[in-house]
Protein backbone atom coordinates (compact mmCIF):
# COMPACT_ATOMS: atom_id res chain seq x y z
CA UNK A 1 0.00 0.00 0.00
CA UNK A 2 1.49 3.28 -0.97
CA UNK A 3 1.77 5.73 1.78
CA UNK A 4 -0.66 8.61 2.46
CA UNK A 5 0.39 12.07 0.86
CA UNK A 6 0.55 13.80 4.10
CA UNK A 7 1.66 17.44 3.61
CA UNK A 8 5.55 17.00 3.00
CA UNK A 9 6.79 20.88 3.46
CA UNK A 10 8.88 20.98 6.19
CA UNK A 11 9.83 24.49 6.34
CA UNK A 12 11.41 27.03 8.97
CA UNK A 13 10.24 29.73 10.59
CA UNK A 14 10.15 32.64 8.86
CA UNK A 15 13.46 34.74 9.06
CA UNK A 16 15.42 31.54 9.38
CA UNK A 17 19.13 31.42 7.58
CA UNK A 18 19.32 28.98 4.61
CA UNK A 19 20.35 25.62 5.21
CA UNK A 20 24.25 25.59 4.45
CA UNK A 21 24.93 23.09 1.90
CA UNK A 22 28.24 21.08 1.43
CA UNK A 23 29.31 18.20 -1.10
CA UNK A 24 32.78 16.75 0.04
CA UNK A 25 34.61 15.27 -2.80
CA UNK A 26 36.31 11.42 -2.52
CA UNK A 27 35.43 8.93 -0.04
CA UNK A 28 34.58 10.46 3.89
CA UNK A 29 35.39 8.04 6.77
CA UNK A 30 32.54 6.92 8.28
CA UNK A 31 33.87 7.14 12.13
CA UNK A 32 34.98 10.70 10.99
CA UNK A 33 30.85 11.53 9.50
CA UNK A 34 29.92 10.46 12.40
CA UNK A 35 31.88 12.21 14.75
CA UNK A 36 31.18 15.42 12.97
CA UNK A 37 27.27 14.86 12.78
CA UNK A 38 27.89 14.72 16.70
CA UNK A 39 29.98 18.10 16.68
CA UNK A 40 27.35 19.89 14.54
CA UNK A 41 24.28 18.52 15.90
CA UNK A 42 25.09 19.97 19.38
CA UNK A 43 26.41 22.99 17.90
CA UNK A 44 23.10 23.54 15.83
CA UNK A 45 21.11 23.30 19.60
CA UNK A 46 23.43 25.36 21.41
CA UNK A 47 23.13 28.19 19.08
CA UNK A 48 26.32 28.17 17.49
CA UNK A 49 26.27 26.64 13.98
CA UNK A 50 23.62 26.72 11.48
CA UNK A 51 21.52 23.76 9.91
CA UNK A 52 23.51 21.73 7.31
CA UNK A 53 22.99 18.97 4.69
CA UNK A 54 26.29 17.63 4.15
CA UNK A 55 26.55 15.41 1.07
CA UNK A 56 29.09 12.19 0.40
CA UNK A 57 30.09 8.71 -0.24
CA UNK A 58 31.82 6.35 1.78
CA UNK A 59 33.75 3.14 1.10
CA UNK A 60 32.09 0.05 0.96
CA UNK A 61 30.60 -0.82 5.13
CA UNK A 62 27.90 -1.90 6.73
CA UNK A 63 25.92 0.43 9.54
CA UNK A 64 23.65 -1.54 12.18
CA UNK A 65 20.61 1.15 13.10
CA UNK A 66 18.74 0.70 16.39
CA UNK A 67 16.58 -2.33 15.57
CA UNK A 68 19.08 -3.81 13.40
CA UNK A 69 18.52 -8.12 14.24
CA UNK A 70 22.17 -10.06 14.01
CA UNK A 71 20.13 -12.68 11.70
CA UNK A 72 20.28 -9.90 8.99
CA UNK A 73 24.18 -9.73 8.91
CA UNK A 74 24.53 -12.33 6.76
CA UNK A 75 28.12 -11.85 5.85
CA UNK A 76 29.78 -9.94 9.30
CA UNK A 77 33.57 -10.51 7.24
CA UNK A 78 32.75 -8.65 4.48
CA UNK A 79 32.81 -5.09 5.20
CA UNK A 80 33.42 -3.23 8.69
CA UNK A 81 29.88 -2.94 10.36
CA UNK A 82 29.73 0.38 12.52
CA UNK A 83 26.68 0.53 15.25
CA UNK A 84 25.14 3.65 14.03
CA UNK A 85 22.26 4.86 16.58
CA UNK A 86 20.23 5.72 14.01
CA UNK A 87 16.83 4.37 13.13
CA UNK A 88 16.16 1.27 11.22
CA UNK A 89 18.13 -1.60 10.52
CA UNK A 90 21.37 -2.67 8.57
CA UNK A 91 22.26 -0.87 5.22
CA UNK A 92 25.09 -0.65 3.22
CA UNK A 93 26.79 2.66 2.40
CA UNK A 94 29.87 2.76 -0.51
CA UNK A 95 31.13 4.18 -3.66
CA UNK A 96 28.73 5.12 -6.34
CA UNK A 97 25.67 5.92 -3.17
CA UNK A 98 25.09 9.62 -2.60
CA UNK A 99 24.91 9.84 1.29
CA UNK A 100 23.04 13.25 2.47
CA UNK A 101 23.46 13.54 6.00
CA UNK A 102 20.64 16.30 7.13
CA UNK A 103 21.37 17.88 10.19
CA UNK A 104 18.21 20.44 10.61
CA UNK A 105 16.46 21.62 13.79
CA UNK A 106 13.25 20.75 14.02
CA UNK A 107 11.97 23.11 16.69
CA UNK A 108 12.48 25.71 13.72
CA UNK A 109 10.53 23.83 11.78
CA UNK A 110 7.95 21.01 13.49
CA UNK A 111 8.52 18.85 16.15
CA UNK A 112 6.93 15.79 13.95
CA UNK A 113 9.27 12.47 13.47
CA UNK A 114 6.55 10.93 11.11
CA UNK A 115 6.14 14.38 9.40
CA UNK A 116 10.26 15.10 8.68
CA UNK A 117 10.59 11.60 7.67
CA UNK A 118 7.82 11.63 5.05
CA UNK A 119 9.76 15.10 4.69
CA UNK A 120 12.73 13.47 3.33
CA UNK A 121 11.25 11.04 1.31
CA UNK A 122 9.38 13.51 -0.64
CA UNK A 123 12.42 14.90 -1.27
CA UNK A 124 14.03 12.27 -2.76
CA UNK A 125 11.27 11.60 -4.58
CA UNK A 126 11.16 14.91 -6.51
CA UNK A 127 15.19 14.56 -7.13
CA UNK A 128 14.01 11.62 -9.20
CA UNK A 129 11.24 12.74 -10.73
CA UNK A 130 13.33 15.30 -12.62
CA UNK A 131 15.18 12.46 -14.16
CA UNK A 132 11.50 10.41 -14.92
CA UNK A 133 12.20 8.03 -12.27
CA UNK A 134 8.74 6.93 -10.00
CA UNK A 135 9.79 6.78 -6.76
CA UNK A 136 7.16 5.78 -4.31
CA UNK A 137 6.53 5.63 -0.37
CA UNK A 138 5.07 2.33 1.42
CA UNK A 139 2.91 2.45 4.73
CA UNK A 140 4.49 0.00 5.79
CA UNK A 141 8.52 0.10 4.85
CA UNK A 142 10.52 3.20 4.90
CA UNK A 143 12.47 4.45 2.25
CA UNK A 144 11.59 4.83 -1.53
CA UNK A 145 10.47 2.52 -3.81
CA UNK A 146 10.24 1.85 -7.12
CA UNK A 147 8.05 -0.96 -9.22
CA UNK A 148 9.18 -3.00 -11.67
CA UNK A 149 6.54 -4.37 -13.92
CA UNK A 150 9.17 -6.59 -16.04
CA UNK A 151 9.77 -8.86 -13.10
CA UNK A 152 7.54 -11.48 -11.39
CA UNK A 153 5.14 -10.19 -8.74
CA UNK A 154 6.26 -10.93 -5.17
CA UNK A 155 5.06 -13.94 -3.75
CA UNK A 156 1.78 -12.27 -2.43
CA UNK A 157 0.84 -11.20 -5.99
CA UNK A 158 1.91 -7.37 -5.59
CA UNK A 159 4.26 -6.10 -8.43
CA UNK A 160 8.09 -6.42 -7.85
CA UNK A 161 9.32 -3.83 -6.84
CA UNK A 162 12.94 -2.52 -5.33
CA UNK A 163 14.12 -0.06 -2.69
CA UNK A 164 16.34 2.97 -4.35
CA UNK A 165 16.97 5.04 -1.42
CA UNK A 166 16.86 4.65 2.28
CA UNK A 167 16.16 7.01 5.21
CA UNK A 168 18.05 6.51 8.69
CA UNK A 169 17.55 9.17 11.12
CA UNK A 170 18.65 10.08 14.63
CA UNK A 171 17.58 12.66 16.85
CA UNK A 172 18.64 14.57 19.65
CA UNK A 173 17.21 17.56 21.45
CA UNK A 174 15.04 17.85 18.52
CA UNK A 175 18.22 18.11 15.94
CA UNK A 176 18.40 15.59 12.84
CA UNK A 177 21.71 13.76 11.72
CA UNK A 178 22.29 10.83 9.67
CA UNK A 179 19.77 10.66 6.65
CA UNK A 180 19.55 9.43 3.14
CA UNK A 181 20.95 7.85 0.77
CA UNK A 182 20.61 7.15 -3.04
CA UNK A 183 21.81 4.34 -5.31
CA UNK A 184 23.38 6.03 -8.17
CA UNK A 185 26.03 3.02 -9.48
CA UNK A 186 26.78 1.40 -6.13
CA UNK A 187 27.85 -2.37 -6.84
CA UNK A 188 24.51 -3.78 -5.99
CA UNK A 189 26.09 -6.95 -5.07
CA UNK A 190 27.70 -5.86 -1.58
CA UNK A 191 24.19 -5.48 -0.83
CA UNK A 192 24.09 -9.41 -0.39
CA UNK A 193 25.61 -9.27 2.81
CA UNK A 194 23.13 -8.18 4.66
CA UNK A 195 19.21 -8.38 4.59
CA UNK A 196 18.88 -4.60 3.78
CA UNK A 197 16.41 -2.59 6.03
CA UNK A 198 15.32 -5.80 7.20
CA UNK A 199 13.11 -6.59 4.15
CA UNK A 200 13.57 -9.87 2.66
CA UNK A 201 10.72 -9.66 -0.24
CA UNK A 202 12.04 -6.91 -2.10
CA UNK A 203 15.29 -6.17 -4.29
CA UNK A 204 17.37 -3.57 -4.37
CA UNK A 205 18.11 -1.68 -7.42
CA UNK A 206 20.08 1.62 -8.98
CA UNK A 207 19.79 4.50 -11.16
CA UNK A 208 21.70 2.48 -13.19
CA UNK A 209 20.30 -0.85 -12.93
CA UNK A 210 17.05 1.29 -13.92
CA UNK A 211 18.84 2.35 -17.47
CA UNK A 212 19.56 5.85 -16.05
CA UNK A 213 23.63 6.45 -16.36
CA UNK A 214 23.66 9.54 -14.05
CA UNK A 215 26.76 12.09 -13.13
CA UNK A 216 26.99 12.15 -9.33
CA UNK A 217 27.13 15.80 -9.83
CA UNK A 218 23.98 15.68 -11.94
CA UNK A 219 21.70 14.22 -9.17
CA UNK A 220 23.08 16.83 -6.55
CA UNK A 221 21.44 19.54 -8.47
CA UNK A 222 18.53 17.77 -8.38
CA UNK A 223 18.77 16.81 -4.57
CA UNK A 224 19.67 20.34 -4.25
CA UNK A 225 16.43 21.85 -6.52
CA UNK A 226 13.93 19.30 -4.57
CA UNK A 227 15.28 20.57 -1.36
CA UNK A 228 14.27 24.06 -1.64
CA UNK A 229 11.25 22.86 -2.46
CA UNK A 230 10.71 20.61 0.76
CA UNK A 231 12.58 22.35 3.69
CA UNK A 232 13.37 25.81 1.82
CA UNK A 233 16.44 27.89 0.94
CA UNK A 234 19.70 26.40 1.16
CA UNK A 235 23.37 27.94 0.70
CA UNK A 236 26.16 25.93 -0.66
CA UNK A 237 29.08 26.47 1.85
CA UNK A 238 32.27 28.02 0.00
CA UNK A 239 35.10 26.24 2.42
CA UNK A 240 37.28 23.29 1.78
CA UNK A 241 35.14 20.43 3.23
CA UNK A 242 38.06 18.53 4.14
CA UNK A 243 38.38 21.11 6.86
CA UNK A 244 35.08 19.88 8.30
CA UNK A 245 36.63 17.41 10.59
CA UNK A 246 39.57 19.73 11.55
Amino acid sequence: MQRSDIDSAFLAFPGSPPVEWLVSPGLTAYDDAVAFMEQRAAAIRDGSAGELVWLVEHMPLYTAGTSAKPADLIDPDRFPVFRSGRGGEYTYHGPGQRVAYVMLDLKRRREDVRAFVAALEAWIIRTLAAFNVRGERREDRVGVWVVRPDRPPARDGSPAEDKVAAVGIRLRRWVSFHGIAINVEPDLSHFGGIVPCGVSDHGVTSLVDLGLPLAMADLDVALKAAFVDVFGPAATLGIDPRRLAG
